[in-house]
């Protein structure tokens, strides 16, 4: 497994600014991609900032609504221009199938690839590959609304080749089945476990993605110890009444959201268009949680695989 890259294709809140294209985050992993939203020209974004429209592509809606939700049709138009043919899967809340059915029926564009739609109507895992799950959580918005939670399950522990040779295990083809979890067998009866020349598994990384909410209870479990953070913070800490009725959050409480699930990174967005300048959101975070960036579009993370 390599770094894991992600490009913060869209950052603003409710409306495009000059320098903000609406909510997209961009998880490339290997020759994979998750996308979190999809605001509109998302794949316009997708081509500035040079990533394909041919790799493996799952991708989560929050919710329902128009910004974070508008750009699959054209997405998946241009998909379908560039002679695409791996499925496409999308995740969402329940609307999710019934808007793009209506999109198809209304706008008559050709798919050169199968799509596959999932609504989801409950928290927990709702989506797993062989090395990470992509978990949901109910969030608090003023309409149905899910948080996402990447995360890549645990590796297994450093191989100590010393120990295998320790044990009589011939290095070559045993070696590689007990680097993968297996227990081998050898010609004199003797069974050698993995946890006999490996070290502990090792964790994955984890990256939670809010939506659009306010802080909502369980949070903090749900995005326990995550590398990277991507919390929204539409309006600043002065407009906290204001981001409660419109169902959003302040910097300051995405900052306590991070502190106290132990996070490593908070990154904001959803940035509403009157803030042109973001140094006042980012002083605000970083009073509580130092470790803060406010996303700008394109800004990309790299997150490298833990040693340990």
């Amino acid at each position: 497994m390599m770094s894991i890259r992600v490009i913060f294709l869209g950052t603003a809140g409710s409306v495009p600014t000059p320098t903000r294209s609406l909510p997209a985050v961009l998880i490339k992993r290997q020759n994979e991609q998750l996308m979190f939203d999809c605001g509109e020209s998302a794949q316009r974004q997708m081509i500035k900032a040079k990533v394909g429209f041919h790799k493996k592509t799952n991708i989560f809606i929050s919710h329902m609504h128009g910004d974070h939700v508008l750009g699959l049709p054209g997405l998946m138009q241009t998909m379908a221009l560039m002679d695409r043919q791996k499925k496409l899967e999308i995740y969402g809340p329940e609307g999710i199938k019934h808007f793009l059915e209506c999109v198809r029926e209304t706008l008559p564009f050709g798919l050169t690839f199968p799509v596959e739609i999932h609504e989801i109507y409950g928290a927990g895992v709702v989506c797993e590959e062989e090395e990470y799950v992509v978990e949901a959580a109910k969030s608090n918005h003023v309409i149905t609304s899910l948080g996402y939670a990447f995360v890549e399950k645990p590796r297994p522990g450093k191989f100590y080749p010393e120990k295998a040779t320790a044990s009589g295990v011939p290095e070559g083809e045993l070696w590689s089945k007990l680097q993968h979890g297996d227990t081998v067998k050898l010609t004199n009866g003797q069974v050698v476990s993995p946890y006999d020349v490996m070290g502990s598994p090792r964790q994955g990384r984890k990256i939670v993605y809010t939506g659009d909410t306010r802080p909502f209870k369980g949070f903090v479990k749900f995005a326990a110890d995550a590398d990277l953070m991507i919390h929204e913070a539409t309006f600043d800490d002065t407009l906290g009444e204001k981001a409660e009725v419109d169902g959003h959050s302040t910097p300051s409480q995405a900052a306590q959201h991070a502190k106290k699930a132990k996070a490593k990174k908070l990154v904001l967005t959803h940035i509403s268009a009157r803030y042109s300048d973001v140094g006042l959101l980012l002083e605000q975070a970083q009073k509580v949680f130092k470790n803060t960036m406010v996303a700008e579009d394109f800004m990309e993370l790299e997150l490298p695989l833990p040693d340990s």
